[in-house]
């Protein structure tokens, strides 16, 4: 039996690409009619989409509420391709948009979203969480997707909340207090790390990630888990729930048939800093944990045996105190479009180097009070310096477990929980 996920979009064109790419690997049209061959696409179809009887076959309706503060970017929807593929009551938008402003998008159209959420959740037999694609630049994504994060928290506090979270600018460091607190598992996707020349080029990789990632949910395969299994693998302690994904093969599709494959090329991809989506260096800090899906037909030896010799390489990198902190999933329904793929979500200290060149940039604004009088409408000034500090403590986090080491005395695990440190246990 499938276990339900809502998806939640606060940033529609990326939404609009991975329920593209989801109609593709399990066989459907844009009006959500099967159309496949192979019984494993629907195995597991469940999980995102809802199958309702529309004459002689089923139809299945994506699981998903659609959202901005501009009612253009819904209509856009709502008449395109795909319009018929969604429910129409799951397109909720405000009469104008949020202006790029992170206090404005708070303010508006909660109580309904709560509603058709509910109305989503009801039916659900095995209702896993909620997953939320935005972007932290602009006011619906930031404002009203770290207040819905909030909202669902407070209403399903044993479901697990997910994001997707797209970072675009330097001046987000204000929503890192609601995903510190409220998510249970962020994927941080920094445009930064991606060297596109198209807004359709960088959705597509972003979605490509997505559909790996979601990969050991949608279709049964070795060592499958749910979200709250992924969480347990990959975050040892709950404020440092901020992953890295990274994916291959990337290259032009124009060259794919000059392109070599191979479990190795693909492994060593994973870890390689041009295929990340965030932009920071992994040598510079080390691996926590880290998950591996891997599509398509790769044997689970060969897959285990070239992770496993990676680790041996490069020891330095991963934290010595987590034994087999590097997991394999594997599933034999390649993407579309690819007969091999891999996936990575890393937890490394390395994502440091974000949050610090995020906090720099915004400090020295703020320091100024440039751009205040535009968020003071729905927000406290304090709000600001309590985002900075909690920004500075999950600093200060990652470096004390990066320096951390295996026979570490129980000392330094006391100077964790000190006043003005973020003890490990705290959520």
């Amino acid at each position: 039996m499938a276990r339900e996920i809502i998806n939640i979009q606060a940033g529609n064109q990326i939404g609009e690409n991975f329920w593209k790419m989801l109609l593709a690997e399990h066989g459907l049209d844009q009006n959500g009619m099967y159309h496949g061959a192979d019984p494993l696409q629907l195995a597991r179809v469940g999980t995102y989409f809802s199958e309702v009887n529309s004459g002689p076959t089923a139809k299945y309706v994506p699981r998903s509420v659609q959202i901005d503060l501009e009612a253009g970017v819904c209509d856009r929807i709502r008449t395109g391709p795909t319009g018929s593929l969604f429910r129409p009551d799951t397109f909720i938008s405000g009469e104008g948009g949020a202006g790029n402003n992170w206090a404005k998008g708070c303010a508006e159209l909660v109580d309904s979203i709560m509603d058709v959420l509910r109305k989503q959740s009801e039916p659900c037999d095995a209702l896993q969480g909620f997953q939320i694609i935005h972007s932290l630049g602009g006011g619906t994504g930031a404002g009203l997707g770290c207040l819905l994060l909030s909202k669902l928290r407070e209403e399903y506090p044993d479901r697990m909340l997910a994001t997707f979270s797209i970072l675009p600018s330097p001046k987000v460091s204000e929503t890192v207090v609601e995903l510190v607190e409220n998510s249970d598992l962020t994927v941080c996707i920094d445009n930064e790390a991606l060297k596109s020349p198209t807004f359709d080029n960088l959705n597509s990789i972003i979605s490509q990630v997505m559909c790996g990632v979601s990969t050991s949910l949608r279709f049964p395969g070795q060592l499958n888990g749910d979200l709250r299994k992924l969480c347990l693998n990959l975050i040892p302690f709950p404020r440092l729930h901020f992953l890295v994904p990274s994916y291959a093969p990337l290259f032009d599709p124009k060259t794919h048939m000059f392109q070599r494959v191979s479990v190795p090329d693909l492994t060593n991809a994973l870890f390689d800093r041009k295929n990340l989506l965030v932009a920071c260096d992994p040598r510079f800090g080390r691996f926590l944990t880290a998950a591996t899906i891997f599509r398509g037909k790769i044997s689970s030896q060969e897959a285990e045996f070239t992770v496993q010799q990676l680790q041996q390489k490069n020891s330095h990198l991963f934290v010595e105190w987590i034994p087999d902190n590097v997991s394999v999933t594997l599933c034999s329904v390649p993407p579309v479009g690819h007969k091999q793929s891999a996936t990575c979500l890393a937890n490394t200290t390395a994502i440091q180097e974000l949050f610090t060149r995020n906090l720099s940039q915004f400090t020295t604004m703020y320091k100024r009070k440039a751009f205040m009088h535009w968020y003071t409408e729905g927000m406290d000034t304090l709000e600001f310096s309590e985002a900075e500090s909690n920004t500075h403590d999950l600093v200060n986090e990652y470096q004390q477990y990066q320096e951390a080491t295996a026979d570490a005395d129980e000392a330094e695990y006391e100077h964790l929980s000190e006043p003005g440190q973020s003890a490990p246990s705290e959520t």
